[in-house]
């Protein structure tokens, strides 16, 4: 598979560590549940960029957890991930991955806007990727 669909997949990794917060009112938590597209682009350590295509379903697995399965594409391939986000306030979400099949970890952090999110990822590699998804 290629570096492009490689940092596709730091998005939507399993999760190996996730952020701890102070507990909130769970009507405090804004909801990701159900399905979420759209696109944005990855970066390369090179400087290289290329687009890319996102689907994602998300699934509350506590009051401030969720659970995200998701498949991207681009023009170098696709690429089929999970991860799981914690609420960590401001309408913010953040969970850190590691992906066996590519050896690839790195931080995502998720803002809700309404039904509009921004999906940011980044890798200690220098790689990076940021997605819009809609409802």
């Amino acid at each position: 598979m290629s570096a492009a669909a490689m940092i596709c997949a730091l998005g939507f990794a399993a999760a190996a560590a996730l952020t701890v917060v102070p507990t909130r009112a769970a009507a405090d938590t804004p909801s990701l549940d159900g399905a979420w597209t759209g696109g944005g682009s990855v970066s390369f350590p090179s400087g290289a960029k290329e687009s890319a295509r996102c689907r994602a379903s998300f699934k509350k697995r506590g009051s401030e957890k969720y659970l995200v399965n998701a498949r991207c594409a681009s023009a170098s391939g696709k690429v089929e991930q999970t991860a799981m986000l914690t609420y960590v306030g401001s309408n913010r979400f953040t969970g850190s991955f590691y992906n066996d099949e590519y050896k690839v970890d790195g931080t995502i952090t998720v803002t809700v806007s309404g039904n509009s999110q921004s999906v940011s990822i980044s890798s200690p590699a220098g790689s990076s990727a940021y997605f819009r998804l809609t409802r």
